[in-house]
């Protein structure tokens, strides 16, 4: 698997990219996935160019691919006029419109101040919505307090953990455990259940006109005007 992570930090050294490798950290705890950083304050005039002409250099192409076919992405931003930065939103403008869609991604940014600590939840979850990203419930602001505080790195760690289970693939553990069970039934001789399960599970009528599962072969339904005159017989 490949993760790759999206530092939009401006500096060197960079809060943006220390906040980052934290989360980056904290999912390989998780999963074996191989992480590659790409940091955009290097790809700031290739980003400019394609914004301009429409085609992208060699560098910003591979970037952009890069995202394209990760398992999972890491994206955090400085803030700037309390949302994310420019920089951040030219590089997600030229992703292509598909290529987040179901892609775990997890949200990070960072500030001077915490009142910008809701930043994930009104800039950054709504623009990852409308690419159709999947997110993790938690996204992580880390002020210039946080630092070295257990709350980050609490924060951190359940962040990573929760993006680490979105890219874990679907494995056929739990079918085949199912259908091991259903075996040692049916040699038990017990009957295994073929029924849809909104039909064993639907509740029955009181009165027993209405029924979910009367017959073998599924629902039996009683059209509305019969169950009415039925009512104004009672």
């Amino acid at each position: 698997m490949r993760l790759i992570v999206v530092s939009a930090g401006l500096s060197s050294p960079s809060s943006t990219r220390l906040l980052a490798d934290r989360l980056t950290a904290a999912t390989l705890r998780h999963t074996d996935a191989e992480p590659e950083v790409i940091e955009l304050r290097d790809l700031a005039t290739e980003i400019a160019q394609h914004l301009v002409t429409g085609f992208p250099p060699a560098r910003l192409a591979a970037a952009l691919d890069a995202v394209a076919a990760a398992d999972g992405l890491i994206a955090v931003t400085p803030v700037f006029a309390a949302s994310y930065s420019g920089l951040f939103k030219s590089f997600f403008d030229l992703i292509d419109k598909d290529a987040l869609t179901g892609k775990p991604v997890l949200l990070g940014a960072t500030g001077g101040t915490p009142r910008h600590s809701l930043v994930t939840e009104h800039a950054l979850r709504p623009l990852f919505t409308h690419l159709r990203a999947l997110l993790p419930p938690t996204a992580v602001y880390a002020a210039s307090q946080d630092w070295g505080q257990e709350g980050l790195a609490q924060r951190i760690s359940r962040a990573g953990a929760e993006l680490a289970r979105l890219m874990t693939p679907t494995t056929s553990h739990d079918t085949a455990r199912a259908a091991t069970h259903d075996t040692a039934r049916a040699a038990a001789g017990d009957t295994v259940p073929d029924v849809d399960t909104a039909a064993a599970i639907a509740p029955r009528s009181p009165t027993g006109a209405i029924t979910s599962v009367d017959r073998a072969d599924g629902f039996e339904v009683v059209p509305f005007a019969q169950r009415l005159a039925a009512l104004s017989v009672e």
